[in-house]
């Protein structure tokens, strides 16, 4: 009977010594917990009065930035207001223009008419790494912001930009030299001399695009390119004159090749494939009858009769007509016709046509044109996997 008690006395002391140890665990850890729940509260309380000095500190830095912003901005006004011209926007080139025409003069009046037309783009890495243009090849077309490096009073635009002053009327080749107002055309003579086109993607490498229907002349400088969104881009219901509309003025009745240019381009070919955007000379031979397929002549020389006697007899009227030397430049008079000349990628093509319309592609030859920059050029090989 003692056992038994002893034994339950012990249980109880027992219990209690580890209710006890149970309570005094509890209330060590109540304590420490509310500590550290204080320390954390002094914790956040600081990073919220950090964060808040934080916080006043940038937004008095913005108002400060906002403060200076508009008052460079009222001093541009100013400016502006007392002289417009002495304003500028100065721009840098991001790529060069690598095209098949290598002069203004076969280069076409609007982009995409000649599908076979090919130019690569070459980004100026220093100022374009070449991940800006990830992505871009999956569009099918594209955008080009570039400059009118060529138009021939350029050294006024640039020279002396606030002398400048443009011709508010310009002659339209469609109309057969009547005049239209520049911003009702797409004439490169602007008083802001930009052009924008738009070329279809093919292929992309590295820090070169290449594009094809595009109607840019070798060496252009490009500006920006942006992605074409047909969804927001094409407008199917879009009204423009019946001037522009007509294509029967500049498209030609037929384009023929004589017996020898095949044989002449075929000569000239060792040399010109290693830089040519073409496979062939039988690929090359088409491109330069979609080019012919649109009578390239200027105005001026649209206007002039087709035998050199009468031409001779009217040189003093031509002279009033244009004062653009090109013209000159691209004709021959031999015998009792008019050859013109068209240099496509080094190669100078000779060609007649007569007064119905009809082109006779004569020959071609290594044109003395050829830039020395062209010994960086890419040629077909580069982008062979593409083209096919």
């Amino acid at each position: 009977m003692a056992s038994a008690t002893d034994s339950s006395k012990w249980f109880r002391v027992t219990i209690a010594i580890a209710v006890a140890l149970v309570s005094a665990t509890t209330a060590t850890s109540v304590y420490v917990y509310k500590k550290k729940s204080r320390n954390w509260m002094l914790k956040i309380r600081e990073l919220e009065s950090s964060l808040e000095h934080s916080n006043k500190k940038c937004a008095a830095e913005r108002k400060g930035r906002i403060r200076a912003q508009q008052t460079i901005q009222k001093a541009l006004s100013q400016g502006k207001a007392e002289n417009p011209k002495a304003n500028s926007y100065p721009m840098t080139p991001i790529a060069t223009v690598q095209s098949c025409f290598s002069t203004r003069n076969g280069t076409p009046r609007q982009p995409l008419l000649v599908p076979l037309s090919r130019a690569c783009l070459v980004f100026d890495t220093s100022q374009v790494p070449p991940a800006a243009l990830d992505g871009l090849a999956e569009y099918s077309h594209c955008w080009v912001l570039y400059v009118f490096h060529l138009n021939t009073n350029a050294d006024k635009v640039w020279g002396e930009p606030a002398n400048f002053t443009f011709k508010a009327k310009v002659r339209v080749p469609k109309l057969m030299g009547g005049k239209m107002g520049v911003f009702a055309t797409r004439s490169p003579h602007r008083p802001c001399p930009i052009g924008l086109t738009v070329a279809k993607v093919e292929a992309r490498q590295g820090h070169m695009l290449l594009l094809s229907g595009v109607d840019l002349v070798d060496g252009t400088p490009v500006l920006d390119i942006k992605p074409y969104l047909p969804y927001c881009e094409s407008i199917p219901d879009a009204l423009m004159p019946k001037w522009v509309k007509e294509d029967n003025k500049i498209v030609v009745a037929s384009v023929q090749f004589s017996d020898e240019f095949l044989p002449s381009l075929t000569s000239c070919w060792v040399t010109a494939e290693k830089k040519s955007l073409y496979a062939s000379p039988e690929e090359f031979q088409r491109l330069v009858k979609q080019v012919l397929s649109f009578d390239i002549r200027s105005v001026s020389q649209r206007r002039r009769p087709h035998k050199s006697n009468e031409v001779s007899k009217t040189v003093n009227n031509i002279n009033e007509i244009t004062s653009d030397l090109e013209d000159e430049m691209d004709e021959e008079i031999s015998g009792s016709d008019v050859t013109y000349h068209l240099t496509l990628e080094g190669l100078e093509i000779s060609y007649k046509i007569d007064t119905d319309g009809n082109v006779l592609v004569e020959k071609a030859a290594l044109s003395s044109y050829i830039k020395s920059s062209n010994q960086n050029r890419s040629g077909y090989m580069v982008w062979k996997d593409t083209l096919g």
